[in-house]
């Protein structure tokens, strides 16, 4: 699945933030060595090497897209082109970043204990995943898919994201692998501008892309047609013209 750096930063403020909190979750250490896995455009590889001034600082992400854009936003740092669910340096970190990349990823149950043993002794894994497969912003995409005449072309596009496991499912496969397990979900609520198309135009940068990708031009103007039209009855818009789209995401910090 490619990805367009130019679409994803389009809201990077409200991309960001998480990234943020996640990082200031992180206990105390003195880094020497960080990896951003799913880095996109740098912005929460940015964050790593204000956070983590002693540390030499990478990012690893599988769209060529966007590694070059983050090498364009942070010369300085090493970036490279790679398979994140068949990445397999071994390290060690002491701290391992991945910011809304792992939910794209399968087998949490053998993936995180994975990443866990390429962390240093006093090491965290630091994790944040979109939970919002439920919300209606996914309903739709999903609902809008099985009805049309691309039915068949996605039959296989929501299968690309990971079911999400419960907090309690993700505390039990990290706890026996380490020292300390943090979990907690938040639920963000971004008020976006241009009502239903502000919704339309975040999810083509992430969410929707699974289902866009396998569509001609015209398929995929009759697509978000209809998406658009959904989103509408489920996002109200707003006296001032915009739209509160609440986004739930999942945190964990593991600490080794």
């Amino acid at each position: 699945m490619s990805w367009s750096a130019k679409q994803y930063v389009a809201f990077e403020d409200e991309r960001t933030r998480p990234a943020r909190d996640l990082l200031a979750a992180i206990p105390p250490v003195e880094a020497r060595s960080a990896i951003d896995i799913g880095c996109g455009p740098g912005n929460s590889t940015k964050l790593l090497v204000e956070r983590f001034t002693s540390a030499t600082v990478r990012g690893v992400d599988s769209s060529t897209d966007m590694i070059e854009a983050a090498r364009k936003r942070l010369p300085q740092v090493q970036f490279d082109t790679v398979d994140i669910g068949t990445w397999n340096d071994s390290g060690p970190f002491d701290v391992i970043f991945a910011n809304a990349v792992l939910q794209w990823l399968p087998d949490h149950a053998n993936l995180l204990p994975a990443l866990v043993s390429k962390l240093s002794p006093g090491g965290s894994l630091a994790i944040q995943m979109p939970d919002n497969l439920n919300e209606p912003s996914h309903r739709l995409m999903r609902e809008v898919a099985a009805d049309g005449p691309w039915a068949s072309k996605l039959a296989d596009a929501a299968g690309q994201r990971t079911e999400m496991a419960s907090a309690s499912d993700y505390y039990s496969m990290l706890r026996p692998h380490c020292a300390r397990v943090d979990v907690w979900r938040t639920t963000y609520h971004h008020p976006l501008a241009g009502g239903a198309s502000g919704v339309v135009e975040w999810f083509k940068g992430s969410g929707l892309r699974p289902f866009l990708e396998p569509l001609d031009d015209a398929g995929k103007v009759q697509y978000l047609k209809q998406y658009h039209a959904a989103i509408e009855q489920a996002y109200p818009t707003l006296s001032d013209g915009s739209v509160l789209l609440p986004f739930p995401r999942l945190f964990i910090v593991a600490t080794r």
